[in-house]
């Protein structure tokens, strides 16, 4: 099917962009006293000098004035298996309270995460109903024995093992 804009329905669009696997991290930030975090997929690096990564946030999303506030934020990418943590960041509950923190630079992260990435708010983007957040990364963290959780066309995925 063929559709062509201004008459884009929202969720045969939103449908269309679930074909894009992507991995699946926690957005993660401390506000006073009081941690944050969210699930996200909208996640990307766009330079390596210096270190950039991106972020995308709904305009209406609790953490986008925490972030701000914050000026920093963190990004953990989850590994196999942590769909349990996704969930809970995604709003469900989880049986058996919230997944542990640990803490890298100052901000929470999530213990075991495939990858972590703490950074300094460096610029924003408006972007129709969304905010690319541009953060600038001082710490990092990667196991690269990990296999990456995956999430796509609603679902969440697993690479098989390789030998």
């Amino acid at each position: 099917m063929t559709t062509m804009a201004p008459t884009l329905d929202a969720r045969a669009f939103r449908n269309a962009c679930g074909g894009f696997s992507t991995g699946v991290t926690i957005i993660s930030t401390r506000s006073g006293e009081n941690d944050h975090a969210m699930t996200a997929n909208a996640f990307m690096s766009v330079s390596l000098d210096p270190p950039l990564i991106a972020i995308s946030l709904a305009n209406t999303a609790r953490m986008l004035p925490r972030l701000r506030a914050a000026g920093g934020f963190a990004v953990s990418v989850l590994r196999a298996g942590m769909e349990d943590i996704a969930w809970h960041f995604a709003g469900r509950t989880r049986a058996g309270g919230p997944p542990p923190f640990t803490e890298l630079a100052g901000l929470p992260t999530i213990r075991d995460a495939a990858s972590t990435f703490v950074a300094d708010v460096h610029s924003e983007v408006t972007a129709g109903d969304h905010v690319i957040v541009i953060g600038h990364v001082h710490t990092m963290h990667c196991d690269p024995q990990a296999r990456p959780l995956l999430f796509h066309s609603g679902r969440f995925a697993n690479l098989p093992e390789t030998a």
